[in-house]
């Protein structure tokens, strides 16, 4: 499912007559306001659907594929998704 499909469906299972645009504004906002908590080292929890975090990952060695040589991977922070108990046991 893409991003113009996704806004298809909440426009179907929606309670309340919404737009096609009102609808995309408040995809693009959720996504929006969920990247600058997680950016600013906050956790999002959404019961029953999962939770999003920061994650430091510390620096390592790793392999250039393309020549075998040996290269240093910085730290750095990365985003984490951990779905919730209910969704995992939906599916």
């Amino acid at each position: 499912m893409n991003r113009q499909e996704l806004i298809e469906k909440i426009i179907q299972e929606a309670d309340i007559e919404i737009t096609k645009k009102d609808a995309d504004i408040f995809l693009a906002t959720t996504i929006d306001v969920i990247k600058k908590t997680v950016k600013k080292g906050e956790d999002v929890s959404l019961v029953g659907f999962g939770s999003f975090s920061k994650v430091k990952r510390k620096a390592r060695t790793g392999v250039n594929p393309a020549t075998g040589e040996k290269i240093k991977i910085k730290a750095k922070n990365v985003p984490k998704f951990r779905p919730g108990k209910a969704w995992k046991e939906m599916l």
